[in-house]
């Protein structure tokens, strides 16, 4: 891994006097990594990167979102070549993405979570897949938990319907609706998907300068979603590539934040939040209204099936706790117009 520092050339401007002129070269790819107390995983997430990088150029920008732990005097000590962004609030996912991406100047944009572990010449061969297919716009890789187990990352756009179903647990019923996540098949090929998680999202520079980053309204889920969305919508291919395999923890932030209920609570409410917004922004007022209709069907189905079988009554007050969020944060977004963060 080569980082982009600056090279130096003599010049002679006149026969007795020579001139310095120093230049910065290009990146081959700028590395966007947004940090919010994971002290714990940055040795080795940038350990993992020097592994995947083989010999391309890399500008990294890491975000601090004001993290509490000791994740700044860590980068500042051990990386000196990291451009180092010191948030002094949390902007979240996205918003600190479109930070970073203001210092990047490579010919490809890397989004990599601190949780997301490359392996060997990773990196190298999903941007030399990108260079020889000129219509790939993103490209995501095969996401493995530490044991080895598939994750989602081949991805169908989320739709008031296909969230029901997926809430319900009725999806067999309905076998020709495309549902967010399909891990049934061997995971084995190249394909286009309308959309890939944001831990590993490598971007063309071409993309960004036509479509930009991220909406800035979700603070945290679904900003790949409408990402990709809208580079779809300008007839670009967002890639599936499987031959590239990255160890994905997933949650590491929200678990340093707090005691792990408070955390799943606020992951909770962050996720309603951004579908709603999402629903609103590409699908209207109706595709709010039949959201909400439909996550309360959802959730009474649930409540009254556990309620009456008496097999898991947390399970119950869950469901009506999480019908009561969504109605929470309909009115606080004003139906989902604005951000509460």
């Amino acid at each position: 891994m080569q980082f982009g520092s600056e090279r130096k050339k003599k010049v002679d401007v006149s026969p007795t006097r020579l001139v310095t002129l120093e230049f910065a070269p290009v990146p081959d790819v700028s590395v966007l990594v947004v940090n919010y107390n994971t002290q714990h995983l940055i040795d080795r997430m940038m350990a993992s990167l020097a592994a995947g990088a083989g010999n391309l150029r890399l500008q990294i920008i890491v975000v601090d979102n004001n993290s509490k732990d000791e994740s700044v005097a860590l980068l500042s000590a051990r990386y000196p070549e990291v451009e180092l962004i010191r948030s002094e609030v949390n902007l979240g996912f996205g918003r600190a993405n479109n930070l970073a991406l203001t210092k990047a100047r490579g010919r490809y944009v890397l989004l990599l979570n601190t949780d997301a572990f490359v392996g060997a010449d990773a990196l190298a061969q999903t941007v030399s897949f990108i260079e020889q297919h000129p219509r790939c716009g993103v490209l995501g890789v095969k996401l493995v938990g530490e044991d080895g187990s598939l994750q989602p990352c081949c991805r169908y756009f989320p739709t008031p319907w296909n969230s029901f179903l997926l809430r319900t647990g009725l999806q067999r019923l309905f076998p020709d609706t495309k549902m967010i996540d399909d891990l049934e098949w061997d995971h084995a090929s190249t394909r286009a998907c309308d959309w890939v998680p944001g831990c590993y999202y490598l971007i063309r520079r071409e993309v960004i300068d036509q479509v930009g980053l991220f909406d800035p309204r979700f603070f945290m889920y679904s900003e790949e979603v409408d990402h990709c969305r809208r580079v779809r919508q300008a007839g670009w291919e967002v890639i599936f590539y499987p031959h590239v395999s990255v160890i994905h923890l997933g949650g590491e932030s929200a678990k340093a934040d707090g005691t792990p209920l408070d955390a799943s609570q606020q992951i909770s409410s962050l996720q309603i939040e951004s579908e709603l917004l999402y629903f609103r922004k590409h699908y209207g007022m109706a595709g709010v209204f039949t959201a909400f209709f439909l996550t309360f069907v959802a959730d009474g189905l649930t409540a009254a099936r556990h309620a009456l079988k008496r097999s898991d009554l947390r399970r119950a007050r869950l469901a009506l706790a999480h019908a009561a969020s969504t109605m929470r944060i309909l009115v606080s977004t004003a139906w989902a117009t604005r951000p509460t963060q």
